[in-house]
């Protein structure tokens, strides 16, 4: 948990949230407190479900997501924005002894097919077909799987149903789903929970946010390159993501709440998002949203968060400047 200078603050504000954007929060929030004592703003990784319910509620300021709010929710509760503030991306990880040093090939069917337990073996000839050169053994696969309501579900769940019908009408995708029952399956908490699980069990695999890069790479974890729509199989790196948003991003509504996933071009890595701060609209007073205002637009501002010096250190990538607008446009409706 990370907090600005107690003794002096006069405003407090609560972010929680994805643990995806926490990493970033964390870089973003001593930064902010230099220049502006007068705010005590407090981070807490709790998955991007508890964060939209909590900014719902109004039990925090922000609630950090990975996931847009569906129709349903923005329904229920009126006057909730959604408000990208970055744009991450998703690894695809896993333990398999001897080869973790191998960029395996991996596609949305296949993984789905992992996921729904119809592969069961690495050497599957599903997987095989997608890597000729590679000696895969005849291990049982296991699945990782976030407990906890997550915005990388969200976006994992999303790439399986854009790219697998079978997937798409027995599973669909969202912040929490109803698992498909796979013997070996095993489920984690937050991104920290993923990476210890595929860490601890041998031939497992996971979807893990780019924040954790470090940490899979500590943990000695095979990343995977993900087909992408155009049939190339890449890995997420600043070229292939940006590829993703200059194709995606200029679609984005006003309302900012859409899909980055499965972008179209050659170059596009096929699991990007925006990351979101679920922010309510009307605020308890004018002092809070102030407060918040101010957070949020030097969190846009390529002079503060939204700089390279922040997101670089966490694997994103800065919003475009049409986008800061479009974000600055809701940021003026907190009052």
């Amino acid at each position: 948990m990370m907090v600005g200078h107690a003794a002096q603050a006069e405003e407090r504000l609560l972010e929680t949230g994805s643990t995806l954007l926490y990493p970033l929060f964390n870089l973003w929030v001593p930064a902010y407190s230099k220049t502006h004592p007068g705010v005590q703003i407090t981070t807490e990784a709790t998955g991007s479900g508890t964060g939209i319910s909590e900014a719902a509620s109004g039990i925090a300021q922000i609630g950090a997501s990975d996931a847009y709010m569906s129709s349903f929710m923005v329904r229920a509760h009126p006057g909730i924005l959604n408000i990208p503030v970055s744009i991450s991306s998703q690894m695809v990880n896993y333990n398999l002894p001897g080869l973790n040093g191998v960029h395996l090939h991996l596609s949305g069917p296949v993984l789905a097919a992992i996921y729904t337990g119809k592969i069961r073996y690495w050497n599957a000839a599903a997987i095989a077909r997608l890597n000729p050169d590679v000696r895969l053994p005849h291990q049982p696969i296991v699945p990782i799987h976030r407990t906890d309501g997550s915005g990388d579900t969200f976006i994992f769940s999303q790439y399986l149903s854009f790219t697998s019908p079978a997937w798409n009408n027995a599973v669909g995708y969202g912040t929490t789903i109803s698992w498909p029952p796979v013997e070996s399956g095993v489920g984690a908490e937050g991104n920290p929970g993923m990476v210890d699980a595929c860490k601890g069990t041998p031939y497992s695999i996971a979807y893990i946010g780019i924040s954790y890069r470090k940490y899979t790479a500590a943990a000695g974890l095979g990343e995977a390159e993900l087909q992408n729509r155009a049939g190339r199989f890449l890995l997420p790196t600043p070229r292939t993501i940006q590829a993703a948003v200059n194709a995606l991003a200029p679609h984005t509504p006003a309302n900012e709440r859409t899909s980055l996933i499965l972008a179209p071009g050659a170059d596009s890595y096929p699991i990007i998002n925006y990351e979101y701060a679920i922010v309510n609209a009307h605020q308890p007073d004018q002092a809070t949203a102030q407060a918040l205002r101010q957070f949020l637009t030097w969190v846009l501002s390529p002079r503060g968060g939204n700089s390279l010096r922040f997101t670089r250190q966490v694997g994103f990538v800065p919003l475009p400047p049409a986008i800061v607008r479009l974000s600055e446009a809701q940021l003026a409706k907190i009052h």
